[in-house]
């Protein structure tokens, strides 16, 4: 089972990102704008020819005609749409695919920690309550998954709010939903953010769970496929 995609896509080839949230792109035989739900850099995956797929957006008062859904890069699929892995995550959970939260029947989004609000709050009978943050992975070096393609001071932030509920007594965990299948292994991305990547090593030192997994994508959906290794 997975996260069906916008029916409606259009293929377009990329021109260039004026700002994080707008790329430009040829499509329909012209010239159209789409927003971008991701902040990453995306560097890799966006350069200039490369084929985007993109679904149409109408609302009041809205800038641009299209979302952009996916990257075409060389034989796979790339999504980039950062709300996906929550979605993804959630339903795997409720259909018991993962096994290291079988049993977790409440699945609660949304929850605030803090100055700060984590993705969700699992809770089942005879099971400890468990903090998850998911993080939406789209960068691939080899076959290395990393995350964060870009500083983020915020996803630090997560990651201490977690270890705090750990060392309470509730389970914590941080879970990277990495949205392509050519990825073997997950690594934080040192070079980009060394502060994160210390971080998630002194949080993982405290008990909180790091969990990488992998999807599979196609022009239809998005699933979650298998967890890789992680290497810390």
């Amino acid at each position: 089972m997975g996260v069906p995609l916008p029916e409606e896509l259009y293929a377009a080839t990329f021109l260039d990102r004026p700002n994080r949230f707008t790329v430009r792109a040829w499509c329909l035989g012209s010239v159209v704008q789409a927003f971008l739900a991701d902040p990453g850099r995306l560097a890799e995956l966006l350069q200039p020819g490369t084929q985007l797929y993109l679904a149409p957006r109408v609302a009041p008062g809205r800038k641009t005609e299209f979302d952009v859904v996916l990257v075409r890069h060389g034989e796979i699929l790339v999504a980039v749409d950062s709300r996906l892995p929550n979605k993804i995550f959630a339903q795997a959970v409720r259909a018991g695919e993962i096994s290291e939260f079988q049993g977790y029947s409440n699945i609660r989004p949304e929850v605030k920690v803090g100055p700060s609000r984590l993705d969700f709050l699992l809770a089942g009978e005879g099971r400890v309550p468990c903090y998850v943050e998911v993080k939406s992975v789209t960068l691939v070096v080899g076959k290395e998954a990393r995350f964060p393609d870009a500083p983020t001071t915020r996803g630090s932030r997560h990651l201490k709010e977690l270890a705090k509920l750990r060392v309470q007594g509730f389970r914590a965990a941080v879970v990277f939903l990495i949205q392509r299948q050519d990825a073997q292994q997950f690594a934080p991305n040192e070079e980009t953010d060394p502060l994160f990547a210390r971080t998630l090593r002194e949080v993982a030192g405290l008990g909180v769970e790091v969990l990488a997994y992998r999807c599979q994508v196609d022009i239809k959906e998005i699933r979650l496929s298998n967890r890789v290794e992680i290497n810390l």
